[in-house]
């Protein structure tokens, strides 16, 4: 019988591989604005140029793509929960309250989709769980008031900033609730990537938003290219994460990547650490391990 760690190993490495990606696309996407793209625009392009990068990949692998109603409304759903919406929502709120805040939004997702899962029966209920989930959410209020202050308008844009966490738990258990029968996650990465770049397109071009940067040079191109290359990376891993770990596995990436954005927004954009933020961490961090051990 083979042992279980090399399979375990696998996946704890995707995991964190994939929560660090998650991390960096905000601390870029910081980057980017202060080099002149608008959030909008450049979020509209990284995801174009991701989801067209692994649709490469796809097609030289010989993945073959049967288009069908449950495809398409999969790929428009799962593109609007778990990439379109909830990215629009960040990247829009950065300029307000700062790549840092928004990357420790990440922390959330888990114990959402842990909520959301168990009356679903995705996941198994306990009171080590609910225990977690009330440290966790203890976590949230505390990160809310550690948001910058004197900008008008903060408290909305805090508001935007952690309404993405629970859309993405909705995509997270939206993605395995409806995953298409057969579909390989080479296949379905790309698919949603290019369904979330349409609706950010259809917004952007709506909302009348530059679809370039304020000046064209070498920071912006490099940038847009590191950020799409990011991207394609990021949603190859994650949907093969997905088909193995489940919902509330997958949203695991939140918790590494709030960490890992957190601490690249203060090494890369100098921004500050609030002193609240330690508690909201240790809070987090115990909801976290709850939630991990009751599973």
């Amino acid at each position: 019988m083979k042992s279980p760690a090399p399979a375990a190993l696998k996946s704890f490495l995707c995991l964190v591989s994939t929560g660090g990606l998650v991390g960096m696309t905000t601390v870029i996407a910081g980057l980017a604005i202060r080099s002149g793209w608008h959030p909008i625009a450049f979020l509209l392009w990284s995801a174009l140029g991701g989801g067209l990068a692994l649709v490469a990949v796809a097609c030289a692998a010989a993945e073959r793509l049967k288009l069908s109603a449950a495809l398409l409304r999969y790929g428009l759903l799962s593109g609007l929960l778990s990439f379109a919406l909830p990215n629009m929502l960040s990247f829009v709120s950065i300029p307000h309250v700062g790549a840092g805040f928004v990357s420790l939004c990440l922390a959330f997702p888990p114990l959402l989709t842990y909520g959301l899962a168990l009356p679903l029966g995705l996941d198994r209920f306990s009171t080590t769980g609910a225990t977690g989930m009330t440290l966790g959410l203890g976590g949230a209020a505390l990160l809310a008031a550690s948001r910058p202050g004197g900008m008008d308008g903060g408290w909305i844009w805090t508001g935007l900033a952690l309404t993405a966490p629970v859309i993405v738990a909705t995509g997270n258990i939206y993605r395995t609730v409806d995953w298409p029968k057969n579909a390989s996650p080479r296949l379905l990465a790309p698919i949603m990537l290019l369904a979330a770049a349409a609706i950010i397109g259809v917004y952007a071009v709506c909302a009348h938003v530059p679809l370039n940067p304020e000046t064209w040079n070498e920071s912006a191109s490099a940038l847009l290219a590191v950020q799409m290359t990011i991207i394609a990376a990021t949603y190859a891993l994650f949907f093969t994460l997905q088909k193995h770990s489940g919902p509330v596995g997958v949203s695991q990436i939140g918790w590494i990547g709030a960490g890992a954005g957190k601490l690249l927004a203060v090494a890369f954009l100098g921004e500050a650490f609030p002193a609240i933020l330690p508690f909201a961490f240790l809070f987090i961090l115990a909801g976290v391990t709850l939630v991990g051990r009751s599973r």
